[in-house]
């Protein structure tokens, strides 16, 4: 892992690339927070409406199950009265109430009826003479007939045989005579419609239906169902939904429909211990109509505002890239000598002391060139200030052009003088280096009409590792070196011993 030191100095060095790394990790993090928060809004949504469809569903649950109650306590009060000897010498009005509760027995339920062992209608609670009508070939009766411990049985739905022909469902006990033989069947037939108008004054929005279904599948009652309605009756014990509902006993989940393949918010429960299951269906795209308006509002509003922060800091990372290279410019103005485009004493004092710490603490040898241009006097008075600039600048290009490492430095040291300094450097390779500068300088053209070439002479200082120097005595060898170079005639190199 990077150190302080390191990571500060890679900020300044690349301040546009942290720019935009922390700009897309702002806006990715913005994305996400509005992301979760939506999804969170949408969860609670959905959960508002399966609470809301499971009131819906406990509510119509409770009349059902009271239904359920009345109709049973009502076969059972029948098969009570059948029992009872006297029954018969009563007078027909007198044995008609003895036998049903009228109160309970409206049209809007249904009819309840008393059929004897070979399924003749012996009572009915709508009339004092009974209509007259045989149910033995009803799987119902027969079941009854077979079994005498079945109990309360509720029958699949049907059209009703007597009076109007509703869709309608059956409760239904056996009859047993004195010596448990079967004796017949009180059944009481309740109008499906009931449930439907039960339902309508349910408000549970567009789109959305409340069903009743037996355990075997069978569609017993729907929301916006009429008498002749094709889905009354319909199976969908095959469907993957029902299945779901039946295995989970009470609950909500989301499934695309069967029927119209439209996702629906499903929230259903079982009816007590009976064989029915109270489903309410939501609409998807009403149930979440408003949070999608919500969605898209608050996505628009997010992008527009990830948008804004990106385009800031793109422009913010273009001012930054414009600092930076002006910063570059005056660092490098700073660090160069406007006459002759060399570094400069400030950087050639700061390149010294960086490589001579280098030097000293690998071990490595260093070499440096003291190089004076020969007769600059007389040639700038030959010539003037601007010929004499001319000169240096072309001395300072030879220089340039001779030096071939990377880390190798010319700096301009003060007036026609130059310092070269060549890490890790030894005296041969630094004499080969000063010939070529001599030679380079020698080989520049003439100046005007003068006949006298410009020349430098050069003097070089080296630093073997192990000797008991220091920087100031390295540079003082090489200006000795410079000045015997000058005293044996100039226009050559000399080493220091």
């Amino acid at each position: 892992m990077p150190s302080r030191s390191q990571r500060s100095a890679l900020y300044k060095s690349h301040p546009e690339l942290f720019l935009n790394l922390g700009s897309c990790l702002a806006v990715l993090a913005i994305v996400a927070i509005v992301s979760y928060l939506v999804a969170r809004e949408r969860s609670n949504i959905e959960q508002s409406a399966a609470r809301s469809a499971s009131n819906i569903v406990q509510l119509i649950e409770s009349d059902i199950v009271r239904n359920v109650e009345l109709y049973d306590l009502s076969l059972q009060g029948l098969i009570w009265a059948v029992k009872q000897p006297q029954l018969r010498t009563l007078p027909a009005q007198v044995r008609q109430q003895v036998l049903f509760n009228q109160a309970f027995t409206t049209p809007v339920r249904g009819d309840i009826l008393w059929l004897d062992a070979q399924g003749n209608v012996t009572a009915d609670s709508t009339s004092v003479v009974p209509r007259q009508a045989n149910f033995a070939d009803s799987k119902v009766f027969q079941a009854h007939r077979q079994n005498a411990d079945l109990g309360l049985v509720i029958s699949p739905p049907f059209k009703a045989r007597l009076g109007t022909p509703d869709w309608c469902i059956s409760f239904s006990r056996r009859i047993s005579g004195p010596h448990g033989e079967f004796a017949g069947v009180a059944a009481g037939a309740l109008r499906l419609s009931y449930f439907t108008e039960l339902f309508k004054r349910l408000d549970i929005g567009h789109d959305s239906s409340i069903n009743l279904i037996n355990t075997d599948g069978v569609l017993l009652a729907r929301q916006s169902a009429s008498p002749d309605d094709l889905l009354i009756g319909a199976n969908f014990a095959e469907r993957p939904n029902f299945k779901r509902l039946l295995a989970d006993g009470n609950g909500s989940f989301s499934a695309h429909s069967g029927i119209n393949g439209k996702t629906r918010l499903y929230t259903f429960a079982r009816v007590a211990e009976l064989p029915l299951i109270v489903v309410v269906t939501h609409s998807g795209d009403e149930v979440f109509a408003s949070w999608r308006r919500t969605a898209l509002l608050v996505s628009c509003a997010t992008g527009v505002l990830c948008v804004g922060i990106l385009w800031l800091t793109l422009l913010l990372g273009r001012e930054l890239r414009r600092r930076h290279c002006a910063e570059q410019d005056l660092a490098e103005l700073a660090a160069t000598d406007s006459l002759t485009g060399l570094a400069n004493r400030r950087q050639l004092d700061q390149v010294l002391r960086r490589e001579w710490s280098r030097a000293q603490r690998n071990h490595r040898a260093l070499a440096v060139l003291m190089v004076d241009v020969d007769h600059f006097k007389a040639f700038n008075e030959r010539h003037g200030h601007q010929g004499g600039d001319q000169a240096l600048r072309a001395v300072a290009a030879a220089i340039a052009h001779s030096i071939r490492r990377p880390a190798d430095l010319a700096a301009r040291y003060g007036g026609e003088e130059f310092l070269v300094v060549l890490p890790e450097t030894e005296r041969h390779g630094a004499q080969v280096l000063a010939e070529r500068i001599r030679r380079s300088v020698e080989a520049l053209p003439a100046f005007a009409d003068d006949t006298t070439p410009v020349t430098v002479s050069i003097g070089i200082g080296c630093y073997t590792p192990g000797t008991q120097q220091d920087l100031a005595t390295l540079l003082g060898s090489a200006d000795d070196a410079l000045y015997c170079a000058k005293r044996n005639g100039r226009n050559q190199v000399v080493s220091a011993p």
